[in-house]
């Protein structure tokens, strides 16, 4: 009986969570950016790592990103549509193996409710195009308190862009 109690119990939950996860993608279909542009062409302007982190949600392997221990002024842009995403002043070392910062410019992120890989994160989105760039966290070390962990793949650095 017990048993039988804990198996509907688990097989419940389970079709919870996949009606919820079908709820998620049917929103993120109709989720539209002002840079609307077919997988085929997102394929033929990014390179193929970035194709996989911007496009396919992948993640780089930690310390391998150009921009992890990168620290000139300027400002980081989206890879794919090359919106200001964060200013450099806001950047700081996580120690975490991909760049990090404590605030993105206002506007230009989106968030999403991410379930993958049996955790609950908030996944991090350019908010021009709709590319992935990675997660934030409630465990930054300033005031802020957040810490924006980004993939270099997804990422341009323009130093003549101002901090302002």
């Amino acid at each position: 009986m017990m048993k039988t109690k804990l198996f509907l119990l688990f097989f419940f939950s389970l079709i919870t969570m996949m009606n919820a996860q079908e709820q998620f993608k049917k929103n993120k279909e109709k989720e539209t950016y002002k840079v609307q542009k077919s997988s085929e062409q997102w394929q033929n302007e990014l390179q193929a790592d970035q194709y996989y982190v911007l496009r396919e949600k992948g993640t780089e392997r930690p310390f391998s990103g150009e921009y992890n221990l990168h620290f000139e002024e300027g400002v980081y842009a989206c890879g794919g549509c090359d919106a200001a995403l964060f200013k450099s002043d806001t950047k700081f070392d996580a120690h975490c193996g991909w760049p990090s910062f404590d605030e993105a410019i206002e506007g230009a992120v989106s968030y999403n409710r991410d379930l993958s890989h049996g955790m609950v994160r908030t996944e991090i989105l350019c908010s021009n195009c709709g590319g992935h760039l990675g997660h934030v966290f409630d465990d930054g070390p300033t005031e802020t308190g957040k810490r924006y962990c980004v993939n270099s793949l997804s990422l341009d650095f323009d130093p003549s862009k101002e901090k302002n």
